[in-house]
């Protein structure tokens, strides 16, 4: 079974960058598309956007301009790069396959204002 792992999260002010970091297990990694998630506190889980196995990016209108997908298939990692931070960007941070495996521990990320 899959298993990703979250790194690179942490506290930020506003107007700020972080890159998050998720390496996965396996060697599934180049064939698969790979889907960006964040749970703020209270709040459900939810999507962010996703970048193909080929390169293709989708994100949702909340982040689009500001954040930025990448991958490494030599490194099974894909980065999530965060500019201009908002504090509404505060969660914790989660990459999954599409379809999804199981869940890692996930990054904190939290913005201050």
């Amino acid at each position: 079974q899959v298993q990703f792992v979250e790194s690179g999260g942490g506290l930020v002010q506003a107007g700020g960058s972080l890159r998050v970091s998720c390496v996965a297990s396996g060697n599934t990694f180049s064939a698969n598309d790979i889907g960006w998630y964040r749970q703020a506190p209270g709040k459900q889980r939810e999507f962010i956007g996703r970048i193909s196995s080929s390169g293709r990016t989708v994100y949702d209108v909340s982040v689009k301009g500001r954040f930025t997908f990448s991958r490494d298939n030599a490194k099974s990692t894909a980065y999530l790069q965060m500019d201009r931070l908002i504090p509404g960007d505060t969660a914790v941070y989660y990459c999954n396959f599409i379809p999804w495996e199981s869940w890692g521990q996930g990054t904190q990320v939290t913005v201050s204002s």
